[in-house]
């Protein structure tokens, strides 16, 4: 049976009334007049088919079908008041909606982002990951943080940090002990991701040229590939901060040659034409001081490994 939207007042005064059993006391809590609380069980009564009280002159009790009714009633009723609670309680907090890559995200803004909630407790974040550069339509991101040239069509951007690619791999990969020198790296199994950037770059920068190069595994995120690199599966051309954690839990070691300073750095990007909310502003400042400290936090009880 379908609740009619008129019969749910009723619903209401009845819960009220089956708690007090009493119609005179049911009134006082609604502001409503005894006759009021009476009209409205008398309604749901005649579209239910049942008595829901029994009338006598010392006031009214729950019949057995009363009885059901009031219980679902009441736990309907804490239900709601429980949801309108906490509807209540967010108005105080705000949200801020962040779109990233996941690599960075996993690498290093999570491993941060405890610190800017203590220090925000009243903003909540949300955050999405994709590779895809971001559409900020009505109700999407508020900023977003991307690694490229700094600038985008329509788009305010923000520098945070420039990056660096060397080559790192697992203390455990067969033949580690005898790599020391850049050449000897093109000996060892190579990971690769999608990146402009390359292993061919990077030799190039180290001086070699010419260098036939072994066929790579090929992962799409370079999340992947530094998870790949930590099982021992090859060496991988890591970005210093999407590596920084692994190196320095001494799950991956670098190998000797140069740091290549990638081409595209770290931006947070908003659109122009929007003026921007004041909790992504804070984000936004919060970011740039936190790119200042190159060492990302270890989660409780984790172990550090040697300097890095």
């Amino acid at each position: 049976m379908n609740l009619r939207p008129s019969l749910l007042p009723a619903l209401g005064v009845f819960a009220a009334a089956a708690r007090h059993q009493n119609f005179a006391h049911a009134a006082e809590e609604l502001h409503l007049t005894a006759s009021a609380v009476s009209h409205h069980v008398r309604k749901l009564e005649g579209m239910l088919g049942v008595a829901l009280f029994q009338r006598h002159a010392r006031g009214v009790t729950l019949t057995g079908e009363g009885r059901l009714l009031a219980d679902a009633a009441s736990v309907a009723v804490a239900d709601l008041e429980a949801v309108a609670e906490s509807l209540g309680k967010s108005r105080g907090n705000e949200r801020l909606r962040i779109n990233t890559l996941h690599s960075l995200a996993y690498c290093w803004l999570l491993p941060r982002l405890s610190r800017f909630c203590a220090a925000h407790p009243r903003i909540r974040i949300s955050i999405e990951t994709e590779v895809a550069l971001t559409r900020f339509d009505q109700g999407g991101a508020d900023l977003a943080i991307r690694h490229g040239p700094g600038h985008w069509p329509g788009l305010s951007a923000h520098h945070l940090m420039d990056d660096e690619l060397f080559p790192v791999a697992s203390p455990a990969l067969p033949g580690l002990a005898q790599i020391s020198e850049p050449r000897q790296i093109a000996d060892l199994p190579l990971l690769s991701d999608h990146a402009l950037q390359g292993w061919r770059d990077w030799f190039r920068a180290a001086g070699l040229r010419g260098l036939r190069l072994p066929d790579m595994h090929l992962m799409s995120d370079s999340t992947d590939v530094m998870r790949a690199a930590v099982y021992g599966i090859g060496a991988a051309l890591a970005r210093k901060h999407i590596a920084m954690p692994y190196l320095q839990r001494y799950e991956l070691v670098r190998l000797p040659g140069p740091a290549l300073k990638t081409r595209f750095a770290y931006y947070a990007v908003h659109p122009a034409h929007r003026p921007l909310t004041a909790n992504a502003a804070i984000f936004i400042e919060w970011l740039k001081h936190e790119a200042q400290d190159e060492n990302t936090p270890l989660p409780p009880g984790a172990q550090a490994g040697p300097a890095v």
